[in-house]
């Protein structure tokens, strides 16, 4: 309910700003909303169909891993840590393994084929629970867990950058795993404080501890790699600066040095983190196919078997992604959206550089709609280019949390929860912890550009 009326907002707002502007004499602004329109239409199926291959590609990985036993391996590493977080599930209960599958499908980024796993986590859970229509504490910490959305291989993302044409479409995987480690903790922290989970046992500190050093230390290795690359960053992009004032006047071979200085100025630290991200790609690729041979399953078969759900998928997104882009399109073509991004530079240019708030369409409606949010960030990268800052801070908040009220309404209307208590309270604080976390390590990562 909340998304139609955000969307009957965009074309009813654009609409009153091209009226005003019509009045101040500007004959155009109609031409170029519905202009806008039709390219919007137009893109939104293009980009569909660019991620029939990316998504079938992965959902036939995930396939392998679920029937080779990968899910079930990555059930045991986990589960000491779960019992501690929902000491209300029996041991052996089957809720355990439904809600480590569905983490797992999260982590590796494949959010449609982790909603089937949820939702029968949540029914399973839901027979535990005594009080059918109020949320119980082991539903609530998984909610707010699920929403926190942990990322180790942002598949969907990675896909939208693919479907448009970015230079390196992995360059995003490390951003998004700081910013949903970030926002998985706060959910974590304030689940537990509000069920009075102890946090100081030493098997949670150990697990916690161990990610958190984990992500420390790369932030720490990249930040340092960074900072000794900075000299020459300055003066490659004093020379970038200068070439680039050429303009057409510039010869062939001062052209190729403006592209050699955009490919060298990331340094060290794009090189290596793009390298990191690809390799632990391919590494989860083999392991996941090692294993199936390993244990006899048929790997061609089964990677057949969930290509054919990523197809469905990727067709399934396009009336989304043609509602709400076109919708963006007409609020950003109407000035609407220039007008309301103007007004939160105004109140933050004074702190420092606000380039982060041409993302802000990502983070508001992230929480609402991961079609709404998907679309914003699409309509970033087409807006400002894919590999620019904006383009690729928008992917990686659109990879820093989850559709909070969506997936609230789905799970717990799957089962009859009308009482939901304090899970949306704890999953917006995740949901800002996760925007918050997603600009400062996307000005680490990609200031620069």
């Amino acid at each position: 309910m909340v998304l139609n009326y955000i969307w009957v907002a965009f074309f009813l707002v654009g609409f009153v700003v091209a009226m005003i502007k019509l009045l101040n004499g500007d004959l155009s602004i109609f031409p170029a909303i519905v202009d806008s329109i039709h390219s919007m239409a137009k893109v939104s199926v293009e980009i569909a169909l660019g991620l029939i291959g990316v998504m079938a590609l992965w959902l036939g990985i995930m396939k392998i891993g679920e029937n080779g036993g990968a899910i079930n391996f990555l059930t045991r590493i986990v589960s000491p840590f779960f019992r501690r977080l929902f000491p209300e599930i029996p041991k052996d209960h089957p809720a355990m393994g439904s809600m480590v599958m569905n983490f797992a499908a999260n982590m590796l980024g494949l959010d449609n084929a982790a909603t089937p796993l949820g939702l029968k986590a949540m029914n399973q859970l839901q027979e535990l629970n005594p009080n059918k229509d109020t949320a119980s504490n082991a539903q609530i910490m998984f909610l707010v867990l699920n929403t926190s959305g942990l990322t180790i291989i942002p598949v969907s993302v990675i896909a939208l950058r693919v479907a448009n044409g970015a230079a390196n479409p992995t360059d995003i995987f490390i951003p998004i795993l700081v910013a949903t480690f970030f926002s998985t903790i706060v959910g974590l922290v304030v689940v537990s404080l509000m069920q009075r989970i102890n946090l100081l046992h030493p098997i949670v500190i150990s697990y916690i501890a161990g990610g958190t050093a984990l992500i420390g230390g790369m932030l720490w290795y990249f930040r340092n790699l960074d900072q000794k690359w900075a000299p020459t960053r300055e003066k490659l992009m004093t020379e970038l600066t200068e070439l680039k004032a050429l303009g057409v006047e510039a010869t062939a071979e001062q052209s190729k040095r403006i592209e050699e200085i955009t490919q060298a100025i990331p340094g060290p630290m794009g090189e290596q983190s793009q390298f990191l991200g690809s390799f632990i790609i391919l590494g989860i690729i083999i392991s996941f196919i090692t294993l199936a041979m390993i244990r006899r399953v048929n790997v061609y078969e089964s990677f057949v078997e969930g290509a054919k759900e990523g197809f469905q998928v990727a067709i399934k997104i396009i009336p989304y992604l043609v509602a709400m882009l076109v919708a963006i399109g007409v609020f950003r073509a109407s000035g609407a959206m220039q007008y309301l991004m103007n007004g939160f530079r105004a109140v933050f240019s004074p702190l420092g550089d606000s380039r982060w708030v041409d993302s802000l369409p990502v983070a508001l409606m992230k929480p609402l709609s991961g079609s709404g949010a998907r679309g914003a960030a699409v309509d970033a990268m087409q807006t400002f280019g894919v590999d620019s800052f904006v383009g690729t801070l928008a992917c990686t908040m659109q990879g820093s949390t989850e559709t909070t009220f969506y997936t609230l309404a789905v799970y717990f209307g799957s089962v009859g929860v009308v009482r939901t208590r304090y899970t949306i309270v704890a999953g917006l604080a995740a949901d800002i912890a996760g925007i918050i976390g997603a600009i400062v390590v996307a000005y680490i990562f990609f200031g620069a550009r």
